[in-house]
């Protein structure tokens, strides 16, 4: 028997549209859009337009040619921070991000010398709307924050917080990679500049494709990173500066892209709000189970509110890694242990340099999974 609990790094399974997508593309396509007015290249084209207007279509956002494909969220990420951030810019962030967006800070902290304020979570990763308010600065230039945790799965009051940016004049980036797909992400109730996403994880496509959606505004701030051919104004030695193009550089991922645009069309079909209730009904079943486990230590809500199906534990006298291997090794159980890229949130959680084990439920789960972990683990820790 094989259990997938991991749907925090990666989704699986994926629905079958979305290999039917790929390997449709790969035997019956296989051009590469917008270097070629051949049918095959033109159809190719539509797969990924079609794909930039269903994006739109979930996140609540207007402009097709505002939506640009990167190889992943990390990608999206360093394009919009490096591609906008100057000397002398105030940058706030939380104690909860992912290395995707401290490490670019902090090497721009290094290389530019502007100033960074990591505001404080509280022991459950959630932060204080008035912390942010308070570190606002007549210099503060950005905001950037996740809209989830994807240590313990709580989520960010990020509607109050692209509030007082929009009332500060103050740019508001989201990492959306634990939320989209698995809950509403709104772009205009977010008001962000920039909204970052990748493929693979809530919305059930391939590795290897993620992307961004940019405002008008933000975009004539930001600088591309990526120069070179867009299959558009040939004859120029100059970047375009029109949107995808302007970003969109070099052979696009066609097949992910592909995969990314049926996996789309399920959420829509299916309803990201059932999907949201599905998973959170599981998860309140393995959290409430959990907590009838004396050595169990909980990290983030203990309430099924305020967070996604994104779970982090550590059990007394028991060593996480451990656990892990032998949930894999004799029940077929795959969970991740460690510190799961986001240091600081570990020392926010108070789980530095150890970590936890991390189960993340996914919409192909089923209650018979997550009974079957709970015997696993009630065996395992007797």
């Amino acid at each position: 028997m094989k259990i997938y609990l991991d749907n925090a790094a990666t989704t699986y399974p994926k629905p079958d549209s979305v290999r039917n997508a790929m390997l449709n593309y790969m035997t019956d396509l296989g051009a590469s859009p917008g270097r070629g007015s051949y049918a095959s290249a033109l159809e190719s084209s539509r797969i990924v337009y079609d794909c930039r207007e269903s994006i739109c279509k979930l996140f609540n956002f207007d402009k097709p040619e505002n939506v640009i494909f990167t190889a992943n969220i990390t990608h999206s990420l360093n394009m919009l921070l490096k591609g906008f951030i100057k000397p002398g810019c105030h940058i706030i962030t939380s104690s909860m991000e992912h290395n995707s967006v401290l490490r670019p800070l902090f090497e721009l902290k290094n290389s530019l010398g502007i100033e960074l304020d990591i505001i404080d979570c509280d022991e459950n990763g959630l932060i204080n709307v008035e912390n942010v308010k308070n570190a606002v600065k007549s210099n503060t230039k950005l905001v950037v924050m996740t809209h989830c945790s994807n240590v313990v799965g709580t989520i960010q009051p990020l509607e109050e917080i692209g509030s007082i940016c929009k009332e500060n004049n103050i740019d508001f980036i989201v990492d959306c990679a634990q939320t989209a797909g698995a809950m509403e992400v709104d772009f205009k109730k977010l008001n962000c500049s920039a909204l970052a996403f990748t493929g693979h994880k809530g919305l059930l496509g391939p590795q290897g494709i993620g992307g961004f959606l940019i405002t008008d505004a933000f975009n004539e701030k930001c600088n591309s990173l990526i120069l070179g051919g867009t299959g558009s104004l040939s004859s120029q030695l100059v970047q375009p500066d029109f949107l995808p193009d302007k970003f969109e550089s070099g052979t696009l991922n066609t097949p992910g892209i592909a995969g990314l645009y049926a996996g789309v069309r399920f959420l829509l079909k299916t309803d990201v709000k059932s999907i949201e209730e599905k998973e959170m009904n599981l998860a309140k079943i393995f959290l409430d189970g959990l907590l009838n486990i004396d050595k169990t230590i909980l990290y983030g809500l203990k309430d099924i509110k305020g967070r996604t199906s994104t779970i982090s534990v550590n059990f007394k006298d028991m060593d996480s890694s451990e656990l892990s291997f032998l949930l894999d090794y004799q029940y077929g159980i795959m969970t991740r242990t460690g510190l799961h890229c986001a240091p600081l949130a570990h020392k926010t959680i108070g789980t530095y340099p150890s970590g936890t084990l991390r189960f993340s439920i996914g919409y192909f789960n089923d209650e018979k999974d997550i009974n079957y972990t709970l015997n696993a683990l009630n065996s395992i820790l007797k």
